[in-house]
């Protein structure tokens, strides 16, 4: 089972906590009652919190800012915790890809972010990489990966990706919930993973 349903844009506290955590509860109770082999779920690299331009390994202590990151991070605890269900998370950056206006969408929100400020991606194409690899993988069940491309561009490369000027930097302050790099080894070594769209460029 792959669980990528979540509550984000617009979100209060309450709705993301009665989705995002207690939705993915109720969902693995669910699935281990009717014997469901493996439960895969789709978490987010936000959970990190501020990493400050180092990026976050697996294994690193979470400190998310948003109450979006801060549900999936209880969901992800739950999960880890729970008996008789091979769990596996798998934590994606910002996507992106052939036909979606992800990037667009987001312009807006990151407008007053630092135009130096890097990003963690991944394209739709390695997300469903990801996903096959994991779901197939006879790797130790209750495991977490990051998904990242090789590159995490700077918010003016992504911003000019879409034909926009560099974000102005006026709101510094609410970019660091945003501002998660990840370290994509894991995946790599255990699983053999290797992103078809290294680059933001290669898929340009």
């Amino acid at each position: 089972m792959v669980h990528c349903a979540a509550f984000f844009r617009g979100a209060t506290a309450e709705q993301a906590h009665a989705v995002n955590d207690l939705g993915t509860q109720h969902l693995a109770r669910a699935a281990r009652a009717a014997s469901v082999s493996r439960f895969l779920f789709t978490s987010t690299g936000l959970v990190y919190g501020h990493t400050g331009g180092r990026p976050a390994h697996e294994d690193d202590p979470c400190a998310p800012i948003d109450a979006y990151p801060a549900s999936k991070l209880a969901a992800e605890g739950f999960l880890l915790a729970m008996e008789g269900l091979d769990v596996r998370v798998l934590r994606l950056p910002f996507v992106y890809g052939d036909g979606d206006p992800h990037i667009e969408e987001a312009i807006p929100m990151m407008r007053g972010f630092p135009p130096a400020q890097r990003m963690s991606i991944a394209h739709h194409v390695d997300v469903a990489q990801a996903v096959a690899l994991l779901l197939d993988a006879p790797s130790p069940a209750h495991r977490v990966y990051n998904l990242v491309d090789d590159e995490a561009p700077s918010l003016a490369t992504l911003f000019a990706s879409v034909g926009e000027p560099p974000p102005d930097g006026s709101n510094a302050e609410r970019a660091r919930a945003f501002d998660a790099l990840m370290d994509g080894r894991r995946i790599r070594e255990d699983l053999g993973f290797k992103p078809k769209f290294p680059r933001l460029a290669d898929a340009l």
